[in-house]
């Protein structure tokens, strides 16, 4: 199944959870809370235990902009992990660097800071990294490149701050000078996306 890249909104309404970059009070889903096509939330017709499983992996899929055979493999790999699963998962999506440079306050988006990876504008410990889907690890230090900070686009994150961004504990950044470093690994405690991994796990399993 290839990306999704159409309309994020819709995407906000479907999984109800705000997922685009736009403004608060501008997203769809904030003006209207149901799914496309449903009238009334009175009226929504109640999923499937296998429904509700497939909704919230495909939620999980949308909010870190992952193919389904990448999330599988996170998903095997973390069932090979010690400890809880669904924790496992989560640490795994949280460690990749562009949402890792999302949560450094360096983009507007997950999908914003999956463009400035791939574009070469990160280095990771003094070398270019330009793979979204990297794993960083305790002690990385991530930043701009010097080039890059020469940008438009780097001179609007610096000068945005990105203020709804609160940088987690386990992150240190300098919006300003465009670094940080990883202090540990994920706090699972902190992580803001409601996503039920049960369900996830369960989906899984059952296939």
């Amino acid at each position: 199944m290839a990306r999704n890249i159409g309309p994020k909104c819709k995407d906000c309404r479907r999984f109800g959870v705000k997922l685009c970059s736009k403004p608060a009070g501008k997203c769809a889903f904030e003006k209207r809370k149901t799914p496309p096509g449903d009238i009334s939330p009175t009226r929504r017709r109640r999923s499937s235990e296998y429904g509700q499983q497939l909704k919230e992996k495909q939620k999980a899929r949308a909010i870190y902009g992952i193919l389904e055979r990448q999330f599988r493999n996170y998903y095997r790999k973390a069932n090979n992990m010690d400890g809880v699963t669904g924790d496992r998962l989560l640490e795994l999506l949280e460690s990749r660097l562009d949402n890792t440079v999302y949560r450094l306050g360096f983009a507007i988006s997950r999908s914003h800071a999956r463009q400035i990876v791939a574009h070469g504008h990160i280095q990771v410990n003094g070398k270019k990294v330009s793979i979204p889907s990297y794993q960083v690890k305790k002690g990385d230090e991530i930043k701009w490149k010097n080039s890059s900070k020469n940008t438009t686009l780097f001179e609007i994150i610096k000068s945005a701050e990105n203020v709804n961004v609160v940088v987690p504990r386990w992150l240190k950044s300098d919006t300003a000078n465009g670094s940080g470093q990883v202090v540990t690994g994920p706090n699972i405690s902190e992580i803001d996306t409601l996503i039920d991994t049960r369900q996830i796990i369960e989906y899984y399993s059952r296939r």
